[in-house]
């Protein structure tokens, strides 16, 4: 397990307006590693991401990232600290052509174009299909490929910690396990990833830690090589504590 904390989350508690949400989550991100946050659909996931991101307002709790608090901090900012979050249905420019789309996703670093293009090489690199096809709309590639280019695209922005909702969403099995085998392979950059993921086995098999939401609340957390399915099924169910 890796020393360095990019992330701690300490009993958040979040919602939409007058509706609480998430009640007490807690989760951890190291540099260089997985945390997988899994949990059935409602369970409070994809707001516990918002909140973390500065899209939702934190009514309690904490939330520190590289060592400093930033439960109030504005998303902007947390953007160009080296947070990039890839929110679930392949948020991406389908009219604009997959190299275009990538250079837009590294604007926010200021480089110039030819630095831009060295990273883009690096996309490539990580997902040669979108090299393939670099000069053709997004709209064109199918679900898979699209969801490869919003991760490519977030990665342009040089991220220290890279939040992904659900990536694997609406693609067929074989496509889900070419995705997480390229989402493993971003550890070998040092950067830490936060994945919520409804494909539990196929995503915990690439998990560092694990974190189980169930009604708002963590149910369970703990290294991946500790936590047995029949804890995650318990969990799932409301039958851990």
């Amino acid at each position: 397990m890796s020393d360095e904390v990019l992330l701690q989350v300490e009993n958040l508690q979040t919602g939409y307006g007058d509706l609480q949400v998430v009640r007490d989550v807690s989760v951890t991100v190291r540099a260089g590693e997985i945390t997988v946050l899994l949990g059935r659909n409602g369970a409070g996931k994809t707001t516990t991401l918002r909140a973390i991101t500065g899209l939702n307002r934190v009514t309690a709790g904490e939330v520190r990232y590289l060592g400093e608090t930033i439960t109030s901090v504005p998303s902007h900012a947390r953007v160009s600290r080296g947070m990039s979050y890839v929110q679930e249905g392949k948020r991406i420019f389908r009219e604009l052509t997959i190299e275009q789309n990538l250079l837009l996703g590294g604007f926010s670093t200021g480089e110039r174009k030819k630095k831009l293009q060295q990273h883009v090489a690096e996309i490539y690199d990580l997902f040669a299909i979108l090299g393939e096809k670099r000069h053709l709309p997004a709209s064109s590639m199918s679900g898979g490929q699209q969801q490869m280019l919003a991760i490519g695209q977030a990665l342009m922005a040089r991220p220290k910690l890279l939040i992904l909702d659900e990536p694997s969403q609406g693609l067929a099995p074989v496509v889900v396990k070419e995705v997480l085998e390229r989402i493993h392979a971003l550890k070998a950059t040092g950067i830490g990833i936060l994945l919520v993921e409804q494909d539990v086995q196929d995503s915990v098999a690439i998990a560092d830690e694990v974190s189980v939401v169930e009604m708002g609340r963590t149910v369970l957390t703990g290294p991946a090589e500790e936590i047995t399915f029949g804890q995650i099924q318990a969990a799932y169910f409301g039958t851990a504590a």
